[in-house]
């Protein structure tokens, strides 16, 4: 049927050249005005154009009504709305108007405006030439202030910082999210007030026309006019952070730890007074408010993952706590649930005692902000859980099970897009497992692998550099990621494989492989395997029977490490001594992708050739060919077929291949820019579909950055799912392809 339509179209297709050469042979419209004729001739090429792209729609048997888009991981699709990344800090509004920072967005929102759980919008002009946000924000009545900074751009006559300068400033917003300039503001449009060239702006906070900025480079809160922007006033403060102002006026200042002295809550008149009043038995307290009922809300970091509440009237008396103590790892560890907090990093009231708490989790882990009702019920949450990662499904669950580097989803299929997810597990705990190289490293994408019936997680990063291994162990841990295992690459300068304190003990040179064999999850003497090899690598892959593969940018570049059992503590074993090397075949001159599946032998394979050599150096891309090999056990390095996909040929980068995945009768490959997902038909390479961004994420996507961006599953009923990075949106996309 798919073929006559087809032919039928060609057939269509073919007459109207016809129809246009007659048009443009006739005397008759020769005669015409030029620009009558072009219209003409304009309008049916426009009719040709709109049939060749359908008659392009159906290709090789997949129509093109055969897949739909949805995402995981934040709470709106994009396009005006989505939940930026990492809030750092909030301030919320009596009316329940809630402001945040980040440091950094990819979609430009490092200032968000959220309310009655909706995206509100955005301050303005935040993000690019050399901006940034920061850690403190504020408002009042008619203004919004924001910490931000301004780096070098080149361009002092517009009046941008000189070279090797950085402006740390506040920058003044209406409520609507545009800059309000002032006089003598600085910057292209006279919104910033320039604070110090120093450090950061780390504390912000306003009452009546008095605006209170903690300036840490001078250790000192600067006072300026909330219309004017003049400074009125400075006193001293030992390192201050964020501030909160109680009824009476006074200020209530995070002092960070200095020397031997640990952080605690010191208490100043606005004149600068230091006030007796103080709180010392806080452990990392983060963010800090004042309710309606002028108690102090206080977020505790520490094991107690609280907001703590005290009464402030005379010495201050903690008189409640808010959330589950122990956080996100109380009940079962890692177990997403409503008063489960984690991470925290912003605190606030409005004028109906409702309670806003943000939560980050540990080095970045993304935003999730909860608003609750006076009584502790969850009232709305909005979450922008992903930032430069990828997901992959638990093949035993049948993809119900959804695993990102730090996140576990449930999935409902029958529900519509974007709303088929549920974010149940957190599965890093930053407390009982600090040497979590989740902790001390950025991987970005998952592979999801039973080995012998048992989970695991292996993630790695955007320059293929480690391959990180996690176990678990429900009965003790709950729904955490243990630490496990890791493989690093030979460091090219012949230095340690990762520079600094961390991980402790690894070997001085050359790469190794590290197994927590007394079970701990922390990297202990004794416990490293070292070797050294051609220190460039391509990518990394882990099989159906848990043997891992390594392409390396050479020759001789592909090594196994065969699966060498489970050990008693419930790691999966692999050696340098049991680890074999393979030849590159002979197309291939520059190695990067490898994927193996052993149930029939078969080998995929991409990288550049002596055919389609590489422009440059883009160490992040699949290559200019994907290769078929059958029998690959066997010996056979005859391609079964070779494609050559998007890439560079002008070194600019404007089209290129990012990664692949394959699954069962497809291989898929992404686009670097683009974000456009090639399908080819994994017997024949055949070209067969190209997927792109539906209207339920706004048609759009953000550039594919990482070598693992897109990672493919197909389901027991024949549907395929298709994870790939979007950190544009603070999202993964996930394609639904039906063969």
């Amino acid at each position: 049927m798919q073929n006559q339509v087809i032919q039928q179209l060609n057939k269509v297709y073919k007459e109207l050249i016809h129809q246009v050469k007659k048009i443009s042979d006739n005397k008759y419209l020769r005669k015409l005005k030029n620009a009558k004729f072009l219209i003409v001739v304009f309008a049916i090429a426009a009719i040709i154009t709109s049939i060749e792209m359908t008659a392009d729609w159906t290709v090789k048997g997949v129509p093109a009504n055969t897949y739909k888009t949805s995402w995981i991981g934040n709470t709106f699709g994009g396009g005006k709305k989505w939940v930026q990344n990492n809030i750092e800090t909030m301030y919320v509004a009596p009316n329940g108007t809630v402001y945040t920072n980040s440091f950094w967005d990819e979609g430009g929102a490092e200032a968000g405006i959220y309310k009655d759980g909706d995206v509100i919008g955005a301050l303005n002009d935040t993000h690019g030439w050399s901006r940034g946000g920061g850690k403190a924000i504020t408002a009042n009545s008619k203004y919004v202030y924001m910490a931000m900074v301004q780096g070098t751009v080149g361009k002092i006559n517009q009046d941008y910082p000189s070279d090797g300068t950085t402006w740390y400033c506040v920058r003044r917003y209406d409520l609507s999210g545009k800059p309000a300039p002032f006089d003598k503001g600085r910057g292209w449009d006279q919104s910033m007030l320039i604070v110090s060239n120093q450090s950061e702006v780390t504390g912000l906070a306003t009452t009546g026309n008095e605006l209170y900025v903690s300036d840490s480079a001078t250790n000192s809160i600067r006072v300026y006019n909330t219309d004017t922007m003049k400074e009125i006033r400075d006193f001293s403060v030992t390192n201050p952070g964020a501030i909160a102002i109680d009824k009476q006026g006074n200020l209530w200042i995070i002092q960070s730890k200095n020397g031997n002295n640990p952080t605690k809550i010191v208490h100043y008149s606005p004149t600068g007074k230091q006030l007796p009043q103080k709180i010392t038995d806080v452990v990392e307290p983060t963010a800090i408010a004042i309710d309606r009922q002028g108690r102090l809300l206080l977020t505790e970091n520490g094991l107690r993952q609280q907001v703590l509440i005290y009464n402030i009237k005379d010495q201050p008396v903690q008189t409640g706590t808010f959330g589950s103590k122990g956080g996100i790892y109380a009940g079962v560890p890692g177990e997403v649930q409503n008063l489960k907090l984690y991470g925290l990093t912003g605190v606030g009231a409005d004028a109906a005692g409702n309670i806003y708490v943000n939560s980050n989790g540990f080095n970045k882990s993304g935003t999730d902000l909860r608003k609750f009702s006076p009584s502790g019920k969850q009232l709305w949450q909005l979450l922008g859980l992903l930032f430069v990662d990828n997901a992959d499904a638990d093949p035993k669950t049948d993809g119900i099970d959804v695993f990102t580097k730090q996140e576990h989803y449930l999935m409902d299929y029958s529900k519509s897009a974007g709303k088929q997810w549920t974010y149940k597990g957190y599965t890093l705990n930053a407390f009982k497992y600090p040497q979590d190289p989740r902790l001390h490293t950025s991987p970005d994408a998952t592979f999801v692998r039973r080995i012998k019936g048992q989970p695991f997680l292996f993630l790695t990063d955007m320059y293929s550099s480690f391959l990180q291994i996690y176990r678990f162990n429900p009965a003790k841990d709950g729904k955490i990621a243990i630490p496990a295992g890791m493989f690093v690459g030979t460091h090219g300068g012949g230095k340690k494989s990762i520079e600094g304190n961390w991980p402790p003990h690894q070997p001085e040179k050359g790469e190794w492989i590290w197994r927590d064999k007394n079970g701990n999850g922390a990297f202990d003497k004794g416990e490293y395997d070292n070797n050294e090899d051609y220190p460039y690598l391509g990518g990394w892959w882990v099989d159906s029977q848990g043997d891992i593969w390594k392409t390396l940018r050479t020759e001789d570049g592909i090594r196994r490490y065969p699966l060498q059992g489970i050990d008693p503590k419930g790691n999966p074993i692999y050696t340098y001594s049991s680890m074999q090397k393979e030849k590159t075949p002979s197309i291939f001159t520059d190695l990067r992708r490898i994927e193996y599946f052993p149930q029939t032998d078969t080998m995929y394979l991409s990288g550049f050739t002596k055919d389609h050599p590489a422009v440059g150096d883009d160490t992040k891309v699949v290559g200019s060919e994907i290769a078929r090999f059958d029998n690959w056990s066997k010996g056979d390095r005859t391609p079964r077929w070779r494609v050559v996909v998007p890439y560079d040929t002008t070194g600019k980068r404007e089209v290129a291949t990012a990664a692949m995945s394959v699954a069962d009768d497809y291989v898929f490959a992404v686009t670097f820019k683009t974000a456009e997902v090639y399908v080819f038909d994994a017997k024949t390479g055949t070209f067969a579909k190209k997927l792109k961004p539906g209207p339920e994420v706004a048609g759009e996507s953000g550039w594919i950055d990482i070598p693992h961006g897109i990672r493919a599953f197909r389901r027991s009923n024949g549907e395929y799912l298709v994870f790939v990075e979007e950190d544009w949106k603070a999202k993964v996309i996930v394609y639904h392809l039906k063969k």
